[in-house]
């Protein structure tokens, strides 16, 4: 049964600590049932209209491409096969991109990472792993 559930993790990050408990999480999972790896990651977006109009990404490419880089390299270390992804989502679409690339991939899980924020702060700010926790067709594992 290990091997069917971890075969082909599908693991979403972001720079936050939970996000890099999640990577060593799937490394672990996944060496284990000698599974491989989808290292997957969203840019978002906001869309600005009216005086500085325009699209403004969130964070700057450099820091993108290195954190995928780095969590890679933890796959790569603990000899699972892993390939990355970084895919663009406006604002709050995040958790809508990470379930519909990890149907793509036909991944057997989706281990995400938890930020821990209280029920007030998740309200206000929308949690990506709540998110992808309630609407995904596959199972979720959620690291905190």
């Amino acid at each position: 049964m290990l091997t069917t559930v971890f075969e082909n993790l599908f693991v979403a990050v972001d720079n936050s600590e939970q996000s890099d408990r999640a990577v060593q999480m799937a490394a672990a999972l996944a060496k284990l049932s000698g599974g491989r790896v989808k290292v997957f990651h969203v840019r978002e977006t906001l869309k600005v209209v009216g005086k500085g109009a325009g699209t403004y990404e969130l964070e700057e490419a450099d820091d993108v491409s290195h954190l995928v880089a780095k969590e890679v390299a933890v796959f790569e270390e603990a000899g699972v096969p892993v390939t990355s992804e970084v895919r663009h989502a406006r604002l709050g679409h995040a958790a809508a991109e990470i379930i519909n690339a990890a149907r793509e991939e036909d991944a057997s899980v989706i281990v995400i990472g938890s930020r821990g924020l209280g029920e007030v702060e998740a309200l206000v700010y929308g949690s990506t792993a709540y998110k992808v926790l309630h609407l995904a067709d596959r199972p979720v594992l959620v690291a905190r």
